[in-house]
């Protein structure tokens, strides 16, 4: 089954989506970081020390730019645009602020699911007609060629 024309393919999206994570990633760093906390343990009736990972900040820095971006600067996200794509809405109007937030708190939600939501998010693409990821289909957006 062919799409419809002027839909962004599937391995460019893949690739941009690599590109922002990795910029994602570098700009949130400073925002990720480990500590230790103490913790009994009943079993060796002891004391001992634990890692605790610290992402919320990097979330929101993620969530941030992905919701920002789409939002003001034409749908785009640095990887969307240097692989020559762009979010809009079904109809093919601009995506709006509202839209974009909801894309992205639907992406960012199904990714807290163990990963287990995102790779059906993501591999919903796949399958789906109009190259549509479940956060699409929330949001009513589809990614076409810019």
């Amino acid at each position: 089954m062919g799409s419809p024309p002027g839909l962004a393919g599937r391995w460019r999206r893949l690739f941009a989506g690599v590109l922002d994570w990795f910029i994602v990633n570098v700009i949130s760093v400073p925002f990720d970081w480990q500590s230790w906390t103490y913790v009994w343990d009943p079993g060796r009736g002891a004391w001992d020390r634990y890692p605790v990972q610290h992402t919320f900040l990097a979330g929101l820095v993620a969530f941030l730019y992905f919701w920002l971006l789409h939002a003001f600067w034409n749908g785009q996200t640095l990887g969307k645009r240097l692989f020559g794509m762009r979010v809009v809405q079904e109809n093919g109007a601009g995506i709006t602020v509202m839209q974009a937030a909801v894309r992205q708190a639907v992406e960012s939600a199904l990714a807290w699911v163990c990963c287990v939501g995102l790779l059906l998010d993501l591999s919903w693409i796949l399958f789906d007609p109009r190259k549509q990821a479940l956060h699409d289909k929330a949001a009513r957006t589809v990614v076409v060629n810019a």
